[in-house]
């Protein structure tokens, strides 16, 4: 089984998104990812957060889980980083919270089949969260936000998911700081570029009016 593009999902989950996060830094990020995660019907969302950053991205990613009917899960570095993301979730509307703190190479393994995983370039631990995570077997979707700030140089996919994870394609789109992703095939598939037509994906950042298009799979 691998991952099946649904675009009217994804469609519902940007203008949810839209809505909810039109007032927060960083809600061009927050409405892209969702979109892609609800469109991807990922069940198993995951993404790391740490105090003092923005929430739109985690609001964007529970409207996704939302419509997907899976499950968002956070995880944070200390305690008081869950204590203020679970105030921000809660002051945005989200009702479902599932924040865990710890160190990414204890939690990660305790979450298999991660469809959508989110990091944030910026954190010096992302790369053992990428090393770390059990990726569902019917592919995944990764992103890396603040990805022109990456801390770690001359950072390559298949070198930070490793030798036994195919990296089908990846793309760097000029969204918020930079937003790296990377489609990680099934379980069994080959690297290199998928033989399925290519789907177009159109995304406007509602503060500049800037419309960015770039091809999914």
């Amino acid at each position: 089984m691998k991952l099946v593009w649904t675009p009217e999902t994804a469609s519902e989950a940007y203008i949810d998104t839209v809505q909810s996060c039109g007032n927060f830094a960083d809600s061009g990020v927050a409405e892209l990812l969702s979109a892609m995660a609800a469109g991807w019907n990922a069940k198993l969302i995951v993404e790391t957060w740490s105090q003092g950053n923005p929430i739109a991205t985690s609001i964007g990613l529970a409207v996704a889980a939302r419509h997907t009917c899976g499950s968002h899960v956070c995880i944070v570095p200390d305690e008081r980083s869950r204590l203020e993301y679970e105030s921000g979730m809660r002051k945005a509307g989200i009702e479902e919270i599932d924040a865990r703190a710890g160190e990414p190479e204890e939690l990660m393994p305790r979450l298999a089949g991660v469809d959508f995983l989110v990091v944030d370039s910026n954190r010096r631990e992302f790369t053992s969260v990428l090393r770390h995570a059990s990726l569902s077997g019917k592919g995944a979707v990764v992103a890396c936000k603040n990805a022109t700030q990456r801390v770690v140089s001359g950072f390559g996919w298949q070198a930070a998911l490793g030798k036994e994870r195919r990296v089908v394609r990846s793309v760097l789109l000029p969204v918020g700081k930079g937003l790296d992703i990377a489609h990680v095939g099934s379980s069994g598939a080959r690297g290199g570029s998928s033989k399925s037509p290519n789907r177009w994906i159109k995304h406007v950042d509602q503060r500049s009016g800037e419309e960015h298009v770039f091809r999914g799979q």
